[in-house]
């Protein structure tokens, strides 16, 4: 088959990008033709795919996704595609990859005007493209947290939703040289063995809570804040919170480590996961860190938190947030022994299937468009 896989922006670091290029890759695997078309591209291109970068101008970005989406149908319509497979909601899909939150539930939560700015109305068209009775586009989801409430908004039918187990790189499980990779790493990084090192990992540092992270460290007992370094991996706009740093007088205690290709080592150098979002669809970064061994602190608002409940590898914080319970939890996973959270983790992982998603995406894409 001859595919094209469409997405607004790629970078390496993203979930959604890294989701995207393991789905392609592993449709190429099996003999189809994958071309990819978007807006922006950033990094190494990838072997045997051709990469279309197609440049439009406007100042607003809803706008520039309106434009994009019309020279995509343009090339689809010109290029004979046997189908399309988005990774960011627009018309004309037969498959939907969903890794963002259902923008008319957010809406929901804001002001009354908020639906009717032009911005949130170009969304919900895009949106009302993949999940409206009228679609039928099929549509891959990492967890099934909000399922219900786009079925009730949208009446969208259950034969077009598909659940991915999750997908997990071989390269984030700790083998037999776990204990020799994390001290070697840490004198690295030059975290002293007395001292604990928190790891947050994700692009987007708003919605991933980066200010929640701050806040707790901040209320740490100083005898444990003093022994305490968070290491922020991801690519945004980070001097926001270099600022918050700076005026809680974390600024020696946090480091924006930007995008990184050596994440796994990161993972079995830390002791602590800390991901507060504020809401995330899935979040792979959580199962990451349990293939590493790496106890998870996490929000109930991420689709995946659920594996840290299961897996018992972590504690999820429980909505509503609430800082100071946050930061308690947070001096509880400090102050205690990671042994059981580590061995409950070993045995998760070999007792659930965290690998699987390019293979099970691969396959409902090779049914659909069948």
């Amino acid at each position: 088959m001859n595919l094209a896989f469409v997405l607004f922006k790629y970078f390496p670091y993203g979930g959604l990008q890294r989701d995207c290029m393991k789905i392609a890759v592993e449709c190429r695997k099996r003999g189809h033709a994958v071309s990819l078309y978007c807006l922006e591209w950033s990094g190494p291109k990838p072997e045997g795919m051709d990469v279309h970068v197609l440049s439009v101008h406007s100042w607003r970005n809803y706008h520039r996704y309106d434009q994009f989406v019309e020279k995509v149908h343009q090339e689809i319509e010109r290029q004979g595609y046997d189908g399309v497979v988005g990774f960011n909601r627009m018309p004309g899909l037969d498959v939907y990859f969903g890794a963002d939150p259902c923008f008319a539930v957010k809406c929901q939560h804001r002001s009354n005007w908020y639906r009717w700015l032009p911005r949130s109305r170009s969304f919900l068209r895009a949106e009302q493209a993949v999940y409206g009775r009228g679609s039928k586009t099929h549509i891959l989801l990492l967890s099934d947290l909000e399922i219900n409430e786009i079925k009730h908004i949208y009446d969208t039918s259950d034969t077009r939703f598909h659940l991915l187990p999750p997908g997990v790189a071989r390269d984030r499980l700790a083998g037999a040289d776990y204990q020799q990779r994390r001290q070697a790493f840490r004198q690295q990084l030059g975290v002293k063995d007395d001292e604990k090192l928190l790891l947050m990992v994700g692009s987007g540092f708003r919605i991933k809570g980066v200010d929640r992270a701050l806040n707790a460290m901040k209320q740490l007992p100083e005898t444990l804040r003093s022994k305490t370094q968070l290491m922020i991996l991801g690519r945004d706009n980070q001097a926001p919170f270099e600022r918050m740093a700076r005026q809680l007088g974390l600024e020696d205690r946090v480091h924006f480590m930007g995008g990184r290709d050596d994440a796994p080592s990161f993972m079995f150098a830390a002791d602590l996961l800390i991901h507060p979002a504020y809401r995330e669809s899935a979040g792979m970064v959580l199962l990451e860190a349990v293939a590493a061994r790496l106890p998870v602190l996490v929000t109930d608002t991420c689709g995946y938190s659920f594996h840290i409940e299961r897996s018992k590898a972590g504690i999820v914080h429980q909505s509503p947030f609430d800082s100071d319970r946050f930061a308690a939890e947070l001096v509880q996973m400090l102050s205690e022994e990671t042994g059981s959270w580590q061995r409950a983790a070993v045995e998760y992982v070999a007792q659930t299937d965290i690998f699987g998603l390019a293979e099970t995406a691969a396959n409902v894409i090779e049914e659909v468009v069948a």
